[in-house]
Order: structure tokens, then C-alpha cells, then sequence
């Protein structure tokens, strides 16, 4: 059975844990994913944004400092089913936070359908928090949003192969569900030097999903993110982060399924050539608690504060976005194998480009459970200072 999100306005405010990580279901051939967004509970006031703006996510992860916003970029978001107020609501949003507005009208926003794909609300909210969270963090690029005709990787992977053939070099899947021997069928789908794809790890704690897992995709994990001021700073270029820990539902562990791969080699046991896939690569804040505004009228009273591994994923897309556009403008093409290259930077830099996230925990599995020093498989990585990585980043040949 087609399994799909489904939301009412009383659950809005009960609902704690919203769209965990399940395991992929199957129907005859078809296997389903589900969006990993969790919403704020107690959700507050509607009528006026709650969370952590843009403004403050830029200052926490140094994306205030970058030369440009993503000129010239493509911003691919693929969900499933239909939001039909996605594009109204990005200007209700774009206006609230002072950005450029971003419309079919002036080329910045493309949706595509992929069939004919039927509302859902619950995967609306997904589709709103996906296509303002990419705006704001990169507000001169262009989103195109791919809707899938459903929530099956069959129609989700269309709908990815259509945001990549519509010029998109990176594209954020902010959905996921547990492993199967069949995703190495699927991998083929994220092999393009040039495109970077992203995906949520998943919010249901220790364990793994695809399409994250694919040694083709990024995997972007979760933490709490602490501002060094709550308040409002003098100039959105001061510097505002404090510390993270890692975010109890950030989903992470070792594949069942996936080989693992040489830019992985030596960072944790079980992980590598020798080993297997392990998830997540990177990090960054998704715990509903530090959640973020998404203002949404399809099924949602206006503002909502949400949370999940959704959240980091489109955030991610923004940095790469800024990235490329910096590389473009330097005569570059996109980044051709990104993964590898967060890597290479983690392991020659001692950690230099990213918050290495040091404590807490996703579960009870022990040292597979728990933040460390380096590498671990909550937090990946760590999150990233943009201002330090992004320059690294465009500077790579050719």
C-alpha cells in the first residue's frame, strides 16, 4: 500500500515526531520513502516566525562571509506529490526575511511536475521547508522544484534524473528509507561527476537509509546547534556560532548493502575500501528544538517551526551553490566529485573546515552511537565553517 504523510491541524500541535525514518515498504515492485521532518512541539504561535532565520544559520556557519549568494547556480529539489501553494508561500517567506523574490515570473523558481502528481500535505510542508531553507541560504540562485508523480523510489528517481537534465548541479532529496539489497540498483542514478546530490540521513536515531547511503551521494546528518548570541547582532557579518552536539534522531551506521569507499579509508572502524559505506558524511542543525521558520498555508496554519534531517540537506545544497558560483566565476566547473573532496579537506586540514561535533549520542549501540573527536557515525565529519571550506573548495583544480 502507498504509503503517504498525512497531517491534520490538531496533530500540528501534538505531533512531536514528525515523518521518522521507517523502513522502506514494498508493493509488488515499488518501494517507498518517506521526508525525515519532524516538527516543533509545542508548536508555537502561527502567525509569526519561530526558529533560527537565515540570518542566524549564515552567522552560525559563516555562510555571511562568502564574496557571492549563488549567481549563475541551479538548486534542484526533488519531493514527491504536489504543493500547489509552494510558489505563493516563497513569497509570503521571501518577504518576511527581507530576500530577493523568487518567482516563475522572474526565472528564479521552476516547478516541474513528473505526471500528475496529487496534493499532499504532509509532503507540501517537506516541498516548503526544501525550496525556502535553499533560497535563503543561497538567494541569488535559481530552485527548480521537481515534484514526483509519488513517494516511490521509482517516481522519485525520475523525478531526480529530471532536476539534473534541467541544469540542476546540486540536488537535495530530503527523503529516505531503510536499506534494501535493491538500492545498488539505484546508484547508477547519483554517478554524475558534476553534480552533487545530497540526502537526509534520516530522523529515527542509529541506523541507515538510501538514498543516502549511496557512495554517490552526500549523507547529511543532524545536531543542536547554539547560537554564541540569541540576541540579534550588530551586522549580519559578526560571527555567531557557539557550540553543536549531536542530535539524538540524527540517523547514521554502517551499510548492509553498500561497498565501502577509499575516501572513507581510515576513518572509522568497519568504514573504507575494506569495509562499508558509512553514514553520515556532514552534518548540520536539525533538531526541532533549534528548528527553523517554514511558512506553509497548504494544510498548515501559516508558520510552522519544524526540524529533521530535512532541514540539513537543503542547507547543504545552499553551500554548494555558492561554491560553484565562486568556481564559475573563476573560470571553474562545478565540483566533480564533492564527497571525496569533503574528505580530502577533513584529513589534511586536521579538521580545520568543519565543527568537529564531540558529544552526544542517536542510541544505545555504544561507540556507534556516540560523537567523538573526529569522525563518528552521528555527526560524520562535523558541520561546516563555510567561510573556511568554501574557499578550499572553489580553489580545487580543474
Amino acid at each position: 500500500m502507498k504509503r503517504t504523510a498525512l497531517f491534520s491541524l490538531s496533530m500540528l500541535v501534538l505531533l512531536a515526531l514528525a515523518l521518522p525514518l521507517v523502513a522502506q515498504q514494498r508493493d509488488g515492485n515499488h518501494i517507498f520513502a518517506q521526508p525525515p521532518i519532524r516538527i516543533t512541539s509545542p508548536q508555537p504561535d502561527s502567525s509569526t516566525p519561530h526558529g533560527l532565520f537565515p540570518v542566524q544559520i549564515k552567522a552560525a556557519y559563516g555562510l555571511n562571509s562568502t564574496p557571492n549568494q549563488g549567481q549563475g547556480q541551479i538548486i534542484g529539489i526533488v519531493d514527491a506529490f504536489d504543493d500547489p501553494n509552494a510558489e505563493s508561500d516563497l513569497q509570503v517567506y521571501d518577504t518576511q526575511f527581507n530576500l530577493p523574490v523568487c518567482t516563475t515570473a522572474n526565472g528564479c523558481f521552476t516547478k516541474i511536475k513528473v505526471g500528475n502528481p496529487a496534493g499532499d500535505t504532509g509532503w507540501g510542508l517537506e516541498i516548503s521547508l526544501d525550496i525556502q531553507q535553499a533560497h535563503s541560504l543561497a538567494p541569488a540562485a535559481k530552485v527548480i522544484l521537481v515534484e514526483a508523480n509519488s513517494n516511490s523510489f521509482d517516481d522519485l528517481l525520475a523525478a531526480v534524473d529530471v532536476a539534473r537534465e534541467n541544469g540542476a548541479t546540486q540536488i537535495s532529496m530530503s527523503w529516505s528509507g531503510g536499506e534494501d539489497s535493491s538500492e545498488l540498483e539505484f546508484d547508477s542514478f547519483f554517478n554524475h561527476p558534476g553534480v552533487t546530490f545530497m540526502a537526509s540521513t534520516g530522523d529515527g536515531g542509529h541506523g541507515v537509509g538510501y538514498p543516502a547511503a549511496s557512495p554517490y551521494v552526500v549523507a547529511v546528518g543532524g545536531t543542536t546547534l547554539t547560537l554564541a548570541s540569541p540576541l540579534p547582532l550588530p551586522s549580519p557579518l559578526t560571527p555567531n556560532y557557539g557550540n553543536e552536539t549531536a542530535w539524538s534522531g540524527s540517523s547514521g551506521g554502517i551499510s548492509a548493502f553498500e561497498p565501502g569507499q577509499s575516501y572513507q579509508n581510515g576513518i572509522f572502524t568497519g568504514c573504507g575500501s575494506t569495509g562499508m559505506r558509512c553514514i553520515p558524511d556532514i552534518s548540520s542543525d536539525a533538531n526541532p528544538a533549534t528548528g527553523v521558520p517554514v511558512y506553509d498555508t497548504y494544510g498548515y496554519p501559516q508558520w510552522v517551526e519544524v526540524g529533521g534531517t530535512s532541514v540539513s540537506s537543503p542547507d547543504w545544497s545552499a553551500i554548494f551553490a555558492v561554491t560553484n558560483s565562486s568556481r564559475a566565476a573563476a573560470g571553474k566547473g562545478p565540483l566533480q566529485t564533492a564527497i571525496a573532496d569533503l574528505y580530502t579537506f577533513y584529513n589534511t586540514t586536521h579538521y580545520a573546515d568543519f565543527h568537529d561535533i564531540t558529544s552526544g549520542t542517536n542510541g544505545g549501540c555504544g561507540a556507534d552511537c556516540t560523537a567523538v573527536v573526529g569522525y563518528d557515525l552521528v555527526t560524520g565529519i562535523g558541520s561546516p565553517k563555510v567561510n573556511v571550506l568554501f574557499p578550499a573548495l572553489v580553489a580545487i583544480e580543474p
